[in-house]
């Protein structure tokens, strides 16, 4: 396929017990894939196919294969949110975040409230935005990949897939095990340099 089911950056069993292998195989084997499956038949439908993922969202328009492709971005992007071991920001990361929120804890009590207080679907975001950090959360698709010069740092999934089998219906327990255990604070950092949206893109691949 064009563009393909981009693999996890560690064990399904990695993130063990705050989400569970039976969680990240239909998360990833299922919903993910389906985008993926999704983005390449209608790229190919509608004739644009052969650029990369973040142009096909800049020219897709809105409907089903902007929603499509915009799902498929932020699931290459949540995986390196996250982290098999519980890390600590360091170095310029710390310092913005202690300018912007105090601290860490302050950070993510912050980031905690929008992402559980978040209607329906959708994402919670840890941004930089003109040098500063700042939350905000995003409805069913919404990417900051559609939007020219926005800066994602990391990605919280509220879709209840992401949680459902753990956590059934109680996204607030879900958010605190993520939160406290599993951001990998090495991937925001790298993201300091501006390139974020980089980092979910993918090249079409023509077979």
């Amino acid at each position: 396929m064009p563009y393909v089911l981009s693999p996890l950056p560690f064990a399904r069993n990695a993130l063990t017990p705050q989400i569970s292998a039976e969680t990240l195989e239909y998360h990833h084997g299922k919903h993910h894939q389906a985008y993926v499956d999704k983005t390449n038949e209608l790229a190919t439908s509608n004739g644009l196919g052969g650029q990369s993922l973040v142009d096909l969202i800049g020219v897709a328009g809105p409907g089903a294969l902007f929603n499509n492709a915009c799902q498929l971005w932020n699931h290459n992007f949540l995986w390196q949110s996250l982290s098999p071991d519980t890390q600590q920001p360091s170095g310029e990361l710390a310092d913005l975040i202690s300018a912007g929120f105090g601290s860490t804890e302050a950070l993510l009590k912050d980031l905690g409230e929008q992402a559980a207080g978040h209607f329906g679907s959708g994402w919670a975001w840890l941004m930089l935005d003109q040098g500063a950090l700042t939350i905000t959360t995003s409805h069913d698709g919404e990417t900051p990949a559609a939007h020219k010069g926005m800066q994602p740092l990391l990605a919280v999934d509220v879709w209840e897939h992401a949680y459902y089998i753990d956590y059934r219906n109680a996204r607030p327990r879900y958010l605190d095990a993520v939160l406290d255990h599993h951001l990998n604070w090495d991937f925001a950092a790298l993201n300091l340099d501006g390139a974020g949206v980089s980092r979910g893109d993918q090249a079409w691949q023509d077979s």
